[in-house]
């Protein structure tokens, strides 16, 4: 009998934690050159149509692979009581070498959209949604004719993604570059954008749109102060450190189980 409470409550502790650990939070390990969090009185950037990719480049600062990403969205014209957040059919992640700043030629991925080192389409169960957070929030979408509407919206969400399986391995000292895409059901009318972040890395955001600028990157700047924007994401570290002292609590549990039943 004993043997079973130790064993159930080694499954419990095992299974508790992975809600919380399915978010990020402010002080939570990271693998990049530090988080670039959200500004809850920036900028959401429209993720667009199918063929834009939104990019922005970080520092690896442990190799190993990138199991788990971390990003901040906002809906456009979400300013009523909390809504219901839109069904996003699909989100693709992709992974860019570094191409560095030349001349008067801003630093940006290597290759086209279309050529990532590393991709993949993550669908509704793949990944979750936090519960809001607020803050008066401005929506810009940069292709041609622009749109800019400061106080737009006042929510904003945290994506996770875990646990990625074939993910891409990354390399100490090596920067990348994150593209992502969102897409959301065509029966809504809602468009989702990507947030901008309060920390700045090396050059700025970028996004591509084959339909609306040509076979480009082009570079994200604040619409009001040509600024520099970044995107606000955070690459995590593979195994969490905590789901490896559960898992070794539950072995303990289980030889001290075992142990006792002889």
């Amino acid at each position: 009998m004993i043997h079973r409470k130790l064993w159930l409550l080694a499954v419990l502790v095992a299974l508790m934690p992975v809600a919380a650990w399915a978010d990020w939070n402010v002080g939570d390990p990271h693998k990049m050159h530090y988080p670039q969090l959200p500004n809850p009185f920036g900028w959401d950037v429209n993720f667009g149509p199918p063929h834009r990719v939104l990019a922005d480049d970080w520092l690896c600062t442990g190799t190993g692979p990138v199991t788990d990403i971390h990003f901040w969205v906002s809906i456009h014209g979400d300013v009523g009581p909390v809504p219901q957040f839109p069904a996003i059919t699909a989100i693709r992640a992709m992974i860019y070498a570094d191409k560095p700043a030349s001349g008067f030629e801003h630093s940006q991925p290597l290759t086209p959209a279309e050529l990532p080192l590393w991709q993949k389409t993550f669908v509704p169960g793949q990944f979750t949604v936090r519960p809001p957070e607020m803050g008066v929030q401005g929506w810009f979408d940069p292709l041609p004719p622009v749109i800019v509407i400061p106080n737009d919206h006042f929510y904003f969400y945290q994506i996770n993604i875990k646990d990625i399986v074939d993910p891409f391995i990354q390399q100490q000292g090596t920067i990348y570059w994150l593209g992502l895409h969102v897409d959301v059901d065509p029966l809504v009318s809602q468009q989702i954008g990507w947030k901008t972040s309060l920390q700045h890395f090396n050059d700025d955001g970028v996004f591509w749109d084959v339909g609306g600028m040509g076979m480009a990157w082009h570079e994200l700047r604040d619409p009001l102060t040509m600024e520099s924007l970044d995107l606000a994401f955070v690459i995590t570290p593979e195994p969490s450190t905590w789901a490896m002292l559960v898992g070794a609590l539950a072995i303990v549990l289980w030889t001290g189980a075992r142990t006792r039943r002889r």
